[in-house]
């Protein structure tokens, strides 16, 4: 029997490499998948052929109004949702240190993934304690569980999420839903694979002790959290990151 066969799960940055990814593996695992990015035209490319198992959103995660919207949609088709997977994010070349970075490019990163993951939290529990509990998947970053110099605004972002995931996951235990992160090390996405000609992605990258990861790494991860298989873990930062945060 499929691991996710009675799951309906709603996805953000479903387009990209990592969000990609999860749903292909949760639509392989019978799953529901509600699948949202800025891009809803990728995002129909992602899904391919899997007409009735999936819809295509158009969402702007630090959009209220937006994110409110393509919550009310999936449960408009699906009858509710178990499972709130916030891949939506990213950090970008435009980071650095915090005396020298642009306050735009910490505001982008923080309404993205922090205020982005926030939203879809807000609404989406809600549908998920409507259904009778289950599971929410946050995606932080080894740069919240280490150093990473001239990375400041990621990682205040990314500890953000780390901190609310376990915050969330104490206060909406007794609901029956269990909330936990993953922490992806350097995972080779088409966005990385495009700067992993830089020294400093490549002195990252020797400190992968199993090499850089691949989305499916952190797709197995998001399968095993969304399904009943972890049904008693929450609250919980899981590093898939080849052993950089130990290195």
């Amino acid at each position: 029997m499929p691991r996710l066969d009675d799951r309906i799960a709603f996805v953000t940055g479903a387009a990209g490499g990592i969000g990609s990814a999860i749903c292909r593996h949760f639509l392989a695992e019978g799953a529901r998948v509600a699948a949202a990015d800025l891009d809803s035209g990728a995002v129909k490319e992602v899904l391919g052929d899997t007409a009735g198992q999936s819809i295509a959103l158009s969402c702007d995660v630090s959009d209220e109004n937006q994110v409110r919207q393509a919550i009310a949609d999936a449960v408009e088709v699906f009858g509710g949702l178990n499972v709130l997977c916030n891949t939506a994010g990213g950090s970008s070349v435009r980071d650095g240190r915090v005396t020298e970075v642009s306050t735009d490019e910490f505001w982008r990163v923080i309404n993205i993934d922090l205020y982005g993951t926030f939203l879809v939290c807000r609404y989406g529990i809600r549908e998920l304690i409507s259904a009778g509990g289950g599971s929410v998947i946050n995606l932080t970053s080894m740069a919240a569980l280490m150093a990473l110099p001239e990375r400041d605004c990621y990682t205040a972002a990314k500890g953000g999420v780390a901190a609310m995931t376990r915050s969330m996951a104490s206060g909406f235990g007794p609901d029956s839903i269990r909330v936990n992160a993953i922490a992806p090390g350097t995972t080779m996405t088409p966005r990385v694979a495009s700067r992993a000609h830089t020294e400093r992605a490549r002195k990252l990258a020797e400190r992968h002790l199993l090499g850089v990861l691949d989305p499916a790494d952190i797709a197995n991860m998001a399968v095993f959290l969304a399904s009943e298989e972890s049904v008693h873990i929450t609250g919980q930062v899981f590093a898939v990151d080849s052993g950089v945060t130990i290195s």
